[in-house]
């Protein structure tokens, strides 16, 4: 992806909030489901991933997880929050 594209899809990502929670379940089928519907309508998504989320994983590897289970563009990761844009 083109650098002028993505500095746009970060811009538009800080105008929006996150649309889903990732709990303590982590990354479940339901989750992924539900994740494809929300980038199917909106293209660009944003996802906060709690802390007990995490169990013995780091954010960057749940970030790639959903990016390649939803077949979507991981955009930015930003403390707690990730970005996918489809």
């Amino acid at each position: 992806m083109e650098k002028e594209k993505l500095y746009q899809l970060k811009s538009d990502a800080s105008k929006i909030s996150p649309i889903l929670n990732i709990g303590k379940n982590g990354v479940t089928e339901t989750l992924i489901e539900e994740l494809n519907k929300k980038l199917k309508a909106n293209r660009l998504v944003k996802v906060r991933v709690l802390k007990s989320a995490e169990e013995g994983k780091d954010l960057k590897t749940i970030a790639d997880e959903l990016a390649e289970a939803t077949r979507s563009t991981l955009i930015d990761v930003r403390g707690r929050t990730v970005v996918l844009y489809r």
